[in-house]
């Protein structure tokens, strides 16, 4: 129960908290991120790829808190395989840069996909992972105070893929360096 009135109360503060835009590195968030993960579970086997160099402007505070969803939610999802994977990455799409989260765990049914990012709705039962069905009620939140979008796909027992996107900003860099156009590195990879 304590547990659930925190992550309601973090789901609240989302919507009332003013943003304070700044450079954020969201694969230095991410790795941290990662980092704290294997630090509560050591023996876990996983192979995670974090794309290096995905910096935006946004609330610092706010894009740790999604990215502490999604990649748990990952990191959660994945924890019965032997080996889980999980990548964190960004590709251009039309000209947006769309950011993903993906895994190959427990995924879901696309017919109940309508449901992910309503609080308190669950495709998992409790027995199966725990949970407060919070989280990607936050991270959509958050997402959309940044002027974004968040989509999820996925197929049962095969894993998950979600997708976010922000807005572009003029300072929105390739990296800590500060060298070039995200948008322009991305697309240039591809």
């Amino acid at each position: 129960m304590s547990d659930l009135i925190d992550d309601m109360l973090k789901l609240s503060r989302v919507t009332r908290c003013p943003l304070k835009p700044a450079q954020v590195d969201l694969s230095r968030i991410a790795q941290e991120v990662v980092g704290q993960l294997r630090q509560t579970q050591p023996q876990r086997q996983a192979d995670v790829s974090i794309e290096p160099g995905l910096v935006v402007t946004g609330d610092p505070g706010l894009l740790r808190t999604a990215l502490e969803n999604l990649l748990g939610n990952a990191w959660k999802y994945t924890s019965r395989l032997a080996r889980a994977r999980i990548e964190f990455g960004a590709r251009v799409e039309d000209g947006e840069t769309v950011f993903f989260i993906r895994d190959n765990g427990a995924g879901f049914d696309m017919a109940h996909a309508g449901k992910l990012f309503g609080a308190f709705q669950r495709l998992h039962g409790p027995s199966a992972f725990e949970g407060s069905g919070i989280g990607l009620a936050t991270v959509q939140r958050i997402i959309h105070r940044h002027g974004g979008r968040i989509w999820a796909e996925a197929s049962q027992d095969q894993g998950a893929t979600f997708h976010f996107t922000l807005p572009r900003s003029p300072t929105t860099t390739a990296g800590p360096s500060g060298a070039g156009s995200m948008t322009h590195t991305l697309q240039a990879r591809h």
